[in-house]
């Protein structure tokens, strides 16, 4: 599978909040939605990812940006972590059915989680920027992210 390309408007798909309410293709429209797909809620390098991203939350909000972590892991589990590691951002779950969004978006894994990826959405829901990593162990920095989110405000 490869990672939605610029242009494609955003697929149809639904993503759980710890609410329990629903995340939907609907919750991207009207502002640049970064969407940070992770492999596994607990893992180092995610914990990496996470933790660094923590930090870009203010500049993003500034530019008119919103991110969420998005994982196969269940809304509890994405809970625990978010407060283990102490960040802020929203973690959507891909938990039931498993790996149905991540599929869409083109990120699952033939594992059946999330390949470490980058999508950002315009305010019109299409993908204006999207990046996946070789390989689920390696973590797309903070410049790649901020590199990201230039092009796609373009």
């Amino acid at each position: 599978m490869t990672v939605l390309a610029a242009g494609t408007p955003a697929p149809s798909f639904t993503l759980a909040r710890a609410s329990g309410e629903s995340f939907t293709e609907r919750d991207l429209r009207g502002r640049t939605t970064v969407l940070v797909f992770y492999p596994f809620a607990f893992s180092p390098v995610c914990t990496d990812q996470l933790q660094l991203y923590e930090s870009l939350l203010g500049e993003l909000a500034e530019q008119g940006a919103a991110l969420y972590g998005v994982s196969c892991d269940s809304t509890w589990a994405q809970g625990a972590f978010a407060e283990k590691l102490g960040v802020s951002s929203e973690q959507l779950s891909d938990f039931e059915p498993k790996g149905a969004a991540c599929a869409a978006f083109g990120v699952l894994h033939e594992g059946g989680f999330p390949q470490r990826a980058l999508v950002i959405t315009g305010p019109d829901g299409v993908v204006r920027w999207s990046y996946q990593a070789p390989s689920p162990g390696e973590l797309p920095g903070v410049e790649l992210l901020r590199e990201g989110l230039a092009a796609a405000l373009r």
